[in-house]
């Protein structure tokens, strides 16, 4: 009875092992940032006079879309400054994308 009990904590063992290593080789490799914004900042965030600055390293031309929540739409403009008003905007949580070049970013936006 001693010597089963010892083969089936080996067997069990055995079978832990392999599916716990099986499990970590199917982890999906991280997304690179290689296409994102180089020194983006985004300020202030909570917006509370209806204006955001927008800047990056090279401070190139920028497509700005703002989406709610729900992902509708809310507001595209073309962006040559740093400024953006955004005054028609009801306080709440958006999600901004900015585009420049063919790098792209996107961020949280808290209006208050």
């Amino acid at each position: 009875m001693a010597k089963n009990y010892f083969y089936i904590n080996f067997l069990l063992a055995f079978i832990f092992t392999i599916t716990t290593t099986a499990q970590d080789s199917k982890q999906l490799p991280k997304p690179q940032d290689g296409n994102t914004i180089e020194g983006l900042s985004i300020y202030p965030n909570p917006v509370m006079n209806g204006k955001i600055y927008i800047s990056s390293k090279n401070d190139l031309e920028k497509e700005i879309t703002i989406f709610d929540v729900l992902g509708k739409k809310v507001l595209q403009a073309h962006l040559v400054t740093k400024e953006l008003s955004i005054p028609d905007l009801t306080p709440g949580v958006y999600i901004i994308k900015i585009s420049e070049q063919n790098n792209s970013a996107t961020r949280k936006l808290i209006i208050r």
